[in-house]
Order: structure tokens, then C-alpha cells, then sequence
């Protein structure tokens, strides 16, 4: 306020004109610190987000097996099918044609036993991409955990800044720490 010549500063004023100096260590430590959380979170989304990909891609595997599969199956039924119908063949055919019909019938089996083969790999390797898949989601979902300790963290030095309250910076600060052992953890998983 000024009253003839002589300006009294308020405490607003004060507090403005003292940040403006840097004079407000709590402000500039939350800023440095909100700067290196938004960083530790980024790597964390690209971490999630490259680890969901991942289990996308050997889900699709898993699927593209699991087709494969079934259509040598069908494959497999469809020889089942031939057999029969020469094991039909050989009860109702002439005694010249019996024996075509055996070997038609021993050719299916072979070919069926081979065809049995490839399947069941297949529904293996299907098998395996699921499980690679599930193996790749379960870090994905603490990094998300870890992504949201550190938004939590960031929210709550932005409200240290605005309330000046230094509880709010240590609960910051903590569940920053959470935050980050959670991303250790992932470290660890296989």
C-alpha cells in the first residue's frame, strides 16, 4: 500500500516478490522432482505399452497355431472319413479288390498318424504362445500400478506447492518410492 510517498508492502506482495527472487526452495525442489516422476513416467508407459504389445503378438501367434490346428484336424477327419469307407469296401467288394482296399486302408492310417503329429505341434506351439503371452502381461500390469503411483505422486507435489503443507511432499515422496519398487519388481519377472 502506498500512503504519501511510502509503499508498505503486503503479504501477498512479499511472498510474490520472494518467489520471484527463488527464494521458494520448497517450489523449485517439488518442480525438480515432479520433472524427474513425469520422466520416470514415460519410461514406464513405453515399458507397458512395448510389454502389451508383446503379449499382443504371441496372442496372435497363439491363435494363427490354434487355426492351423484345428484345420489339420479336419485334415485328420477327413482321412478318418476315406478309411472308413474303404474298410466299408473291403466287406462289400469282389475278392480282386479286397486287397486295393487294405492298402488304401493302411495308407490312410499312415497318413493320419503323420497329419495326428502335426497337430498336436501345432497345439503345442499354441499352447506356448498363450503361456508367452500371459508371461508378458503380468509385468505389463505392475508397470500400469507403478505408471499410477507416479501420476499419484505428481498430483500430490503439484498440492504441496499450493497448500505448502511438507506431509503432502513426504506422502509425494512415498508413494513415489512405491512407485518405483514396483518397477523394480518387473525386473525380476520372467
Amino acid at each position: 500500500m502506498s500512503h504519501g510517498g511510502i509503499h508498505v508492502h503486503g503479504p501477498h506482495d512479499h511472498a510474490v516478490e520472494h518467489s520471484a527472487q527463488g527464494g521458494d526452495t520448497l517450489a523449485s525442489r517439488v518442480a525438480v522432482m515432479t520433472a524427474i516422476l513425469a520422466t520416470i513416467g514415460a519410461i514406464l508407459g513405453y515399458q507397458g505399452g512395448a510389454l502389451q504389445n508383446a503379449a499382443m503378438l504371441h496372442k496372435n501367434e497363439a491363435v494363427l497355431k490354434k487355426t492351423e490346428a484345428s484345420n489339420q484336424w479336419a485334415y485328420y477327419q477327413a482321412k478318418s472319413n476315406k478309411q472308413n469307407l474303404a474298410e466299408l469296401a473291403v466287406a462289400l467288394a469282389p475278392k480282386e479288390k479286397k486287397d486295393f482296399y487294405q492298402q488304401e486302408i493302411e495308407r490312410y492310417k499312415k497318413e493320419k498318424g503323420e497329419i495326428k503329429l502335426v497337430a498336436e505341434k501345432l497345439e503345442g506351439e499354441s499352447k506356448r504362445s498363450n503361456e508367452l503371452s500371459d508371461l508378458a502381461m503380468h509385468p505389463h500390469h505392475r508397470l500400469a500400478q507403478a505408471l499410477t503411483l507416479m501420476q499419484v505422486a505428481i498430483s500430490l507435489a503439484s498440492i504441496t506447492v499450493l497448500t505448502r503443507k511438507k506431509w503432502l511432499l513426504w506422502c509425494s515422496i512415498g508413494t513415489a518410492v512405491a512407485g518405483c519398487a514396483l518397477w523394480a519388481s518387473t525386473l525380476f519377472m520372467h
